[in-house]
């Protein structure tokens, strides 16, 4: 991926000119309104004690993004700006935001004036104060984006899951306002997906490591532009990824409750089948206590993986 990057990026300044934060903003088709992004972010961050970088991530657009940020960029000493030849999507801008990142502490927001990115300061500095805290998360409070009517009980769901998988309270899954400590987010960094899951695969990831994670309540406005939100795509994507998370780090509280619950229901069958027929059982129980420990074995076996592989 790292081909898709310009020649425009500026040239890497020495280790003692590190910033302290590095905001990765990804942009998409955001040229109406990308410009008041940057003045917001950049006005909260001069008035406050951080030194920093805006990365501002074109990511393919095909509107005047691009040329909009070229023209900041030369206004705002602090932008560094990437330019993605093609469109790899908000997860793939963050991932490679991160990785490119100058600053200890890395800050992931969205370019379309629905959070309250006047409050970066505020998140960046409880990271400062409390070591103990390697993730703060802007909560939102409401629901602004499309299709409001299936995403609030689409996330309801989805985050209930998480939190029964990941044994924690999850106030806001997905939400793209977060900071965080680039050194602990790194072996991670290989697992975020190219789409809106990145998010949601981050929380999971540091929570299922003892990450801990603070939440502080926000705002959420309604979106500037066009949202690139699809909403069955998408909740289906959120879905496999909260599974496929917690199958890589955990993967027994996945697997192994339906195979007790197949295999006890086989073993049930069984007994009700021997009452009924002695000695006589069918295709369909014997099938049952198979599935069971089959899917069992399949657990351990992944648990096993999983083990052998944090050791390593």
């Amino acid at each position: 991926m790292t081909e898709q990057l310009a020649a425009y990026e500026p040239p890497t300044p020495s280790p003692s000119a590190a910033p302290h934060v590095t905001i990765v903003l990804p942009c998409f088709n955001e040229g109406a309104h990308v410009l008041q992004e940057v003045e917001r972010i950049t006005t909260a961050m001069n008035a406050s004690e951080f030194t920093y970088e805006l990365l501002c991530i074109d990511d393919a657009s095909t509107d005047d993004t691009l040329a909009v940020l070229e023209d900041a960029a030369q206004h705002y000493a602090n932008i560094r700006l990437l330019n993605f030849r093609r469109n790899g999507g908000s997860g793939t801008a963050r991932r490679i935001g991160t990785q490119q990142a100058r600053g200890e502490i890395v800050v992931w927001t969205d370019a379309d004036m629905t959070y309250e990115n006047e409050r970066i300061p505020e998140l960046v500095r409880i990271l400062r104060d409390d070591p103990t805290y390697d993730q703060v998360v802007g909560a939102r409070t409401t629901e602004e984006g499309t299709y409001k009517w299936a995403r609030v009980p689409a996330k309801w769901l989805i985050r209930k899951v998480a939190e029964r998988l990941t044994n924690q309270k999850i106030p806001d899954l997905n939400s793209g306002l977060r900071a965080f400590r680039r050194r602990v987010s790194l072996p991670y960094l290989g697992l975020l997906p190219a789409g809106f899951s990145c998010v949601t695969t981050i929380t999971i990831a540091f929570l299922s490591n003892q990450h801990d994670i603070r939440y502080i309540e926000t705002s959420y406005a309604k979106r500037a532009g066009t949202s690139k939100f699809h909403f069955v795509r998408d909740a289906y994507r959120y879905i496999l990824q909260v599974l496929r998370m917690v199958m890589y780090f955990d993967p027994l509280k996945v697997l192994m409750p339906p195979a007790l619950w197949i295999l006890a229901m086989g073993l049930v069958k069984g007994i009700v089948d021997m009452v009924r027929h002695p000695f006589y059982f069918p295709a369909s129980t014997v099938l049952l206590v198979l599935s069971g420990i089959l899917v069992g074995s399949m657990a351990l076996l992944a648990d096993l993986v999983v083990r052998s592989r944090d050791s390593g």
